[in-house]
């Protein structure tokens, strides 16, 4: 075997994200399994650049995990003919621009989603990736998770027959701050800093249909701020200024109705933080991010609706479990892997810049939708 040193520069570590899922459970997680076999007598072994701003934060999560590569100048590592890759996992609002530099630089990115702040923005660094000659991935890991790969396996056996409707529920509640720290930054609640749940949210939602049921052809959103005033890390009260939940209704290709009800300030009565349903001819699923149960018509039961008298049968009861039938890893590694093969060995990969705009188009068509009240047409976008 021969060991390649792959120098990935990870900006935006410091963040929950970035620090956990991909730094941990992706780089490191690959460095601890002896790197990543690409079949050819090669092994990729990732060396991370740890990127960001606060020089100490970065210090102390090397000394946490034996690394050495701490840098606070993008520019410098960006220069250095050594990296490889640049990955992003940054506020939305900086991504843009440090992903222009990367691309000029001539590295390949993979980076965290959204892609810009607008459609103009994102698509303007495909078409730049593109000239380059650089490869470029997006992160979609939902695509990933064990209940959603069970779920696509379905659709790709036909157990659904013709699917006619998709309502997903996602959310929780995220604590105002005062009382109990929030679980997510603050700047999420602040529009000006890039915040909002349609800007984030939206983008998911566009690859997980588009991948499992269709391209979204139309859609029609409201989108509104339910909780007003929140407190900072530091305590402070400041004024949400971004959408907390948003409720969506997509058309796709092919005619099927997808519903997805997205919210920050919800709690939570189900089994899982997203749950999908799916119902079609000839059988319906419910997916989550782990499990998957499922229901074929010719098991469907049959309620009488009468409110008089209590109901006799659990309804849940009546699904079928889907089996896993296979070792799912962490969604994040997952796809890490299928990009650095991408890079290193030609593979494959179609979730790349392209991809990353379209979720951005529906996210910024999401909210227009909202501010006009009305439906809007997708349409489809290209290089």
């Amino acid at each position: 075997m021969t060991r390649k040193t792959v120098r990935i520069a990870m900006n935006g570590v410091t963040g929950r994200m970035g620090y956990r899922q991909h730094l941990v459970r992706s780089i490191l997680a690959l460095r601890d399994q002896g790197g990543l076999d690409l079949g050819d007598g090669t092994v990729l072994w990732p060396e991370p650049v740890l990127l960001g701003r606060r020089e100490h934060a970065l210090r102390e999560i090397a000394e946490r995990h034996g690394l050495d590569q701490v840098s606070t100048d993008v520019d410098a590592v960006l220069a250095d003919p050594t990296v490889d890759i640049y990955f992003d996992s940054q506020v939305t609002s900086a991504r843009e621009e440090a992903l222009t530099k990367a691309i000029t630089a001539g590295k390949h990115v993979y980076t965290e989603k959204p892609t810009a702040t607008g459609l103009t923005g994102a698509l303007a660094l495909a078409r730049l990736a593109h000239d380059k000659g650089v490869k470029h991935g997006v992160v979609q890991d939902k695509i990933f998770l064990p209940g959603l790969l069970k779920l696509k396996r379905l659709v790709d056996g036909g157990f659904f027959g013709r699917i006619l409707s998709v309502r997903g529920e996602f959310g929780y509640w995220v604590f105002e701050g005062d009382w109990q720290p929030a679980q997510r930054p603050s700047w999420n609640y602040r529009a000006e800093d890039g915040g909002g749940i349609v800007v984030d949210m939206f983008p998911h939602w566009e690859y997980v249909l588009h991948e499992l049921f269709g391209r979204v052809a139309s859609v029609q959103a409201l989108a509104t701020t339910h909780i007003p005033q929140r407190w900072d890390e530091n305590g402070k009260p400041y004024d949400a200024t971004a959408d907390d939940a948003a409720y969506g209704v997509f058309e796709l290709e092919g005619g099927a109705v997808a519903q997805i009800n997205s919210s920050w300030a919800v709690r939570v009565h189900r089994d899982e933080l997203v749950e999908f349903q799916v119902d079609g001819t000839e059988g319906s699923a419910v997916a989550g991010l782990r499990r998957c149960r499922a229901q074929h018509r010719s098991a469907t039961p049959k309620p009488v609706w009468n409110p008089d008298v209590p109901a006799t049968e659990v309804f849940r009861d009546q699904w079928q479990e889907v089996p896993d039938n296979a070792e799912f890893d962490n969604g994040f590694k997952a796809q890490w892997e299928l990009f650095l093969k991408h890079v290193y060995a030609d593979a494959p990969y179609h979730w790349d810049l392209l991809a990353g705009a379209r979720g951005v188009q529906l996210a910024e068509l999401g909210l227009r939708s909202s501010a006009e009240g009305r439906r809007i047409d997708v349409p489809e976008i290209s290089l």
